[in-house]
């Protein structure tokens, strides 16, 4: 679980709420479920009549898997450098079929890791794994961030919606001026909060859920291109401490791997 994230959306639910009690007695007032109909069930509408379905019920899964954790962090980042040169001391000694067993453990669940290293093992060139797996980490990260920019169109979406909310209701509290009085602080609340809920769930939901989403991307893509170089290397069967050096370029100096360090 993100514990960050978790915090912050019940410390944003809270702040809202708790400004909401001071300013007012009457709370219910800010509760329309016309309201949220409109804004939600637009957006969501509008997502589907754009998109196909596959894509948009994605999207929705993704926005709740913000609250787990990333699959990749800066420890991660370390041991995967690690996991690289242990093997390249095992292709140093006994050629690339000896990555075969050596990474069988590594790669299980690990398409990308699995592809890259089946190309090591069946005698490719430095340069030939480099043009797929660059290839294979481009495309990859294309479709996997085809949900971010339906999230942010969710996030445009929402305060749009609420506009609409807000014109119904105006024309609602017009139409009983010249009737019922009582009909007219009904209309302008239904215009009002519209425009609330809209603005609410684009800039505390939809938003930070699509940044979210691409910086875990973008983080992925970015171990993808360590692990992409480290078998480039291999295939090129240079020396351990070499693949060492070109890989801690890649990360912050404060995690370098050091290999005099390392249980061979």
């Amino acid at each position: 679980m993100s514990i960050s994230t978790v915090i912050a959306i019940i410390g944003c639910f809270g702040l809202f709420a708790g400004s909401i009690i001071i300013s007012t007695d009457n709370v219910a007032v800010f509760l329309s479920l016309s309201s949220f109909i409109m804004v939600f069930g637009g957006t969501m509408s509008a997502m589907f009549i754009s998109y196909e379905p596959r894509y948009v019920i994605l999207s929705i899964k993704l926005i709740f898997k913000i609250f787990g954790a990333p699959s990749m962090g800066r420890d991660m980042l370390k041991a995967e450098i690690g996991r690289l040169i242990k093997w390249s001391y095992a292709v140093q000694k006994n050629g690339a079929p000896a990555l075969e067993s050596e990474s069988k453990s590594a790669i299980k669940g690990d398409r990308f890791m699995k592809f890259g290293v089946e190309m090591v093992i069946s005698g490719y060139t430095g340069d030939e794994v480099r043009e797929i797996l660059t290839n294979t980490v481009e495309t990859t990260y294309g479709r996997n961030t085809v949900p971010v920019a339906i999230i942010k169109d969710m996030g445009a979406g929402a305060p749009a919606f609420g506009m609409v909310g807000t014109l119904v209701g105006l024309i609602v509290m017009l139409g009983a001026m010249g009737g019922d009085p009582s009909q007219l602080g009904a209309g302008l609340a239904v215009a009002m909060i519209t425009t609330l809920y809209g603005v609410f769930f684009a800039r505390v939901i939809f938003m930070p859920a699509a940044s979210k989403v691409q910086q875990r991307e973008q983080i992925i893509k970015f171990r993808n291109y360590i692990v992409l170089e480290g078998l480039v290397m291999l295939a090129d069967r240079k020396s351990p401490r070499y693949i060492q050096d070109k890989l801690n370029s890649f990360i912050d100096p404060a995690i370098h791997f050091d290999i005099d360090k390392m249980k061979k």
